[in-house]
């Protein structure tokens, strides 16, 4: 039996149009992913530095909160001591330590109503911490999904296999979910799927 030619030619003809639409399919899809992945690393970026700034908040607020502590510890002593003392004083000594008295409590007092509130701004401080490192872990993990992602693709275009291309949009999905939800501060943060991701990092490296 004769093979026709022209059979070939179009067997041929159908092999590159296939080969030419599917490197056209991942040279699109990793131009998506890297124009979505640089948006997503200019917001994490933000991220990481607000995330400083709050840590460097937190610090300060509680530094503020021990000294006013001890600041209050002092005014109390003073307030004590001044009281011990007009026990023994009389006359004008007298009231001018109980005045003293009065003063020092009061100032204690004042110390500790503003210690109460650099609680509070730490304790602020810290929630605004966690709520910022909760999207930073989004990105990271969008981050690394979408790099395997990439890497599946880079694959299929060296290997030509159709079937890796539609595996590769398995970690596209998940690395774009977590993307968009860091973006958008939507509340999706698989704790499992990023136990699993670290654990294979470290088994791999």
């Amino acid at each position: 039996m004769d093979i026709d030619p022209l059979d070939l030619k179009d067997k041929a003809d159908e092999a590159a149009e296939a080969k030419s639409r599917l490197n056209a399919m991942v040279a699109v899809t990793i131009a998506l992913l890297a124009t979505f992945m640089g948006i997503c690393k200019v917001k994490d970026d933000n991220i990481v530095q607000a995330m400083q700034q709050a840590q460097a908040d937190k610090v300060d607020w509680w530094a503020t909160y021990q000294a006013k502590s001890t600041q209050a510890k002092v005014y109390e002593v003073g307030a004590l001591t001044a009281k011990l003392t007009a026990q023994t004083a009389s006359g004008a000594a007298r009231a001018s330590v109980l005045q003293s008295q009065q003063k020092l409590e009061a100032r204690s007092a004042h110390e500790l109503a503003d210690q109460a509130e650099d609680k509070a701004n730490a304790e602020k401080a810290g929630k605004d911490y966690d709520d910022l490192n909760y999207r930073d872990d989004q990105f990271d993990l969008s981050d690394t999904l979408l790099a395997l992602a990439i890497s599946l693709l880079a694959i299929t275009a060296l290997t030509q296999k159709r079937w890796l291309y539609w595996l590769s949009l398995v970690p596209t999905f998940f690395g774009v979910l977590m993307g968009t939800a860091g973006l958008f501060e939507l509340k999706i943060h698989p704790d499992a799927l990023s136990r699993l991701l670290s654990w294979l990092s470290g088994f791999l490296g």
